[in-house]
C-alpha cells in the first residue's frame, strides 16, 4: 500500500483539530515504555482509532494513543505504544506515523524498544544507545522505502552512514554519566518476529557484530532519515538472548514488560535530560 501526500493530511488535520500546539520533537515508546507519556504538560490525548490511516497497536504493553503536550519546555509529540511488521501491517503502514509527525513539524525524532542482549556483558534492566544498525528484513526484501518516492521528502536513494545523530547521542551519554546510568553503545539488530531467535540464530547475531535484537525501530528510523529528522534511539535490555538448546529457560513478552518497570525511570532520566539540552 503507497501513501499519498493526502493520506497524511488528512491525518494531520485530525490531530490539529483536536490540539493546536505546535511540534518539533517525537517521540516512540516501546513495550511497557508508555509510562513518559504521561509526564507531558498540557497533554492532549488522541487515541490511535481517531486519526485516519494510523495503524492499531494489539500488543500488551502498548497503549495505543498519541499524546501532545511539553516536556522538559520541548513541545512534543509522543506515540504510546506502535505497531509491528509481525502484527500483518506492511512496512508502510506502521510507520506512517513517523511521516504524519513530518507534516506536523517534527525535526527530531527519539525511540525506544525493549531489545534482547546478544552482548554477553549486558545484562537485564541495562540501557544501550544505539549506534548502529543490522536491518535483517530491509535486506530481504522489506524495507519501507521500497515503492513510489515522494521527492518533496526525501531522495530515492538514502544514506545510512551517519543515521543515528552523533550530538544527541553526546547529550545523552553526558546525561547518564552525570545520573551514574550505566548506558552501553552498540548495534542494533531488527527481525520481524513474532517468535523469539533460536539459540543458533543468536549465536549468528553475535557473529555479525550484533549487540541486541528486536522487532522494530528500524523501519521508523529509515523513514526519519529519510525525511531530514535527526534521530537517535535507545534500547532497554529486558532479557537475556539464550544461544544453547541445553538452556533450561526460554523468553517470553511477560518478562519482557517486567523489566521494562526496572529500566522505566533510568530511560526517563536520560530522555528528559536529552530534551531539557534541546
Amino acid at each position: 500500500m503507497a501513501y499519498t501526500r493526502a493520506d497524511y493530511q488528512r491525518a494531520v488535520e485530525v490531530i490539529r483539530s483536536r490540539t493546536q500546539q505546535a511540534v518539533n520533537v517525537g517521540l516512540v515508546l516501546g513495550s511497557g515504555m508508555g509510562v513518559l507519556a504521561d509526564q507531558l504538560e498540557n497533554r492532549t490525548v488522541i487515541p490511535y482509532e481517531d486519526i485516519p490511516g494510523w495503524p492499531l497497536s494489539t500488543v500488551h504493553g502498548h497503549a495505543g494513543q498519541l499524546v501532545i503536550g511539553t516536556l522538559e519546555g520541548c513541545r512534543v509529540v509522543t506515540q504510546q505504544g506502535r505497531a509491528h511488521f509481525y502484527e500483518g501491517y506492511t512496512m508502510q503502514q506502521i510507520t506512517f506515523p513517523i511521516r504524519v509527525m513530518y507534516y506536523l513539524g517534527v525535526k527530531t525524532l527519539i525511540l525506544t524498544n525493549a531489545a534482547g542482549g546478544l552482548n554477553q556483558e549486558f545484562q537485564i534492566g541495562d540501557l544501550m544507545l544505539i549506534e548502529d544498525h543490522i536491518n535483517l528484513p530491509g535486506m530481504t526484501g522489506s524495507n519501507p522505502l521500497i515503492g513510489p518516492n515522494e521527492e518533496a521528502i526525501g531522495p530515492r536513494f538514502l544514506g545510512m552512514v551517519h543515521t543515528y545523530d552523533h550530538d544527541l547521542r553526546m547529550l545523552a551519554r553526558q546525561v547518564a554519566d552525570d545520573a551514574a546510568i550505566t548506558l552501553h553503545n552498540g548495534v542494533y539488530l531488527c527481525v520481524s518476529g513474532p517468535s523469539f531467535e533460536t539459540p543458533a540464530e543468536i549465536r549468528m547475531m553475535r557473529s555479525m557484530g550484533a549487540d541486541a535484537v528486536g522487532m522494530s525501530t528500524v523501519h521508523e528510523v529509515i523513514v526519519a532519515r529519510h525525511a531530514g529528522m535527526r534521530v537517535m534511539a535507545c534500547s532497554g535490555i529486558t532479557n537475556v538472548a539464550l544461544d544453547s538448546i541445553d538452556d533450561l529457560g526460554e523468553t517470553n513478552h511477560e518478562e519482557v514488560l517486567e523489566a521494562g518497570a526496572v529500566l522505566v525511570p533510568r530511560l526517563t532520566t536520560i530522555l528528559k535530560g536529552v530534551l531539557r539540552a534541546l
